[in-house]
C-alpha cells in the first residue's frame, strides 16, 4: 500500500495531537480510517478514545485536499492515493 501523509489543520490539529502523520493507505477513506486509528493507539492516558471520537466528529465536517487538488463531494472509497501523496484535512474554519 502507498504511504501517505495526513496533513491536519486546525481544529483536526488538535482533535488529533499532531500536525501530521504517515500511514499506509490506498484510498481515502483507509487514510482516514487509519488516522483514526493511529489517534486511538496514542497513550494518552484516558483520552485515546475520546482523541479519536473528537477527530471522527471534526472528519465528518472536513473537507480535504490531496495534492493540492479538491476531493469535493466524491466518496472517499473512490478518490485512490499516489505513494507520497499529501491529504490536507481542512475543517470549517470560522467565518469562511
Amino acid at each position: 500500500m502507498p504511504i501517505v501523509t495526513l496533513r491536519y489543520w486546525a481544529a483536526a490539529k488538535d482533535a488529533a495531537g499532531v500536525a501530521e502523520e504517515k500511514v499506509d493507505a490506498a484510498n481515502l477513506a483507509a487514510a482516514l480510517a487509519a488516522g483514526l486509528a493511529a489517534v486511538a493507539a496514542v497513550p494518552f492516558p484516558g483520552e485515546g478514545v475520546q482523541r479519536a471520537e473528537r477527530l471522527r466528529l471534526v472528519l465528518d465536517r472536513s473537507s480535504f485536499l490531496i495534492d493540492g487538488e479538491p476531493v469535493g463531494k466524491r466518496p472517499h472509497e473512490t478518490v485512490g492515493l499516489a505513494a507520497d501523496a499529501v491529504v490536507e484535512v481542512l475543517p470549517p474554519f470560522a467565518g469562511g
